[in-house]
């Protein structure tokens, strides 16, 4: 769901006249699409159905309200829906799906601190800075600024090379 209200964000940040905001918008829906892909191959394991809630409002806004919700968004996951998915993971002995969910805890902390500095940008009437690309790390959803990506992702080791710039 975040990957697709980012997308939302995106596009209205490029009508508002921030495209670099709206730049940041599409990688980091690119790195939820990371998350989510690595969840779902997790529960295809499992035959049964389940419910998904994210926790996150969602509501027609401008760029700086839509930053608002998506920083409230990041730190949910942060604060509550990620270490409770790794508390029962680890309960249930599923490393596998633990490890997926440490995974994206560490890259939504890095969402939230962007979306922050974007919208401190964005609520002065101006676009974000941006110099180099937005780096997304396609194994974790780890995300970089800068004109190269990292050579090894910090967070799951994945070599720079396999990394998708926007």
């Amino acid at each position: 769901m975040a990957h697709m209200r980012y997308l939302v964000f995106a596009d209205r940040a490029d009508r508002e006249g921030y495209p670099s905001v709206a730049r940041l918008f599409r990688a980091v829906a690119y790195a939820e699409q990371v998350h989510a892909g690595n969840h779902y191959n997790r529960l295809k394991e499992f035959d049964e159905d389940a419910e998904v809630y994210a926790g996150t409002p969602l509501g027609p806004g401008n760029t700086s309200k839509n930053l608002s919700l998506a920083i409230r968004g990041e730190e949910f996951e942060v604060e509550e829906m990620y270490p409770a998915y790794i508390a029962v993971a680890e309960a249930q002995g599923d490393r596998t799906s633990a490890t997926s969910f440490k995974w994206a805890l560490e890259a939504e902390k890095i969402h939230a601190e962007i979306f922050k500095e974007a919208k401190k940008h964005v609520d002065k009437g101006e676009d974000m800075p941006l110099t180099g690309k937005i780096w997304i790390c396609p194994v974790c959803g780890y995300t970089y600024i800068g004109s190269r990506p990292p050579e090894r992702c910090p967070i799951c080791g994945a070599p720079g090379e396999k990394f998708t710039g926007f």
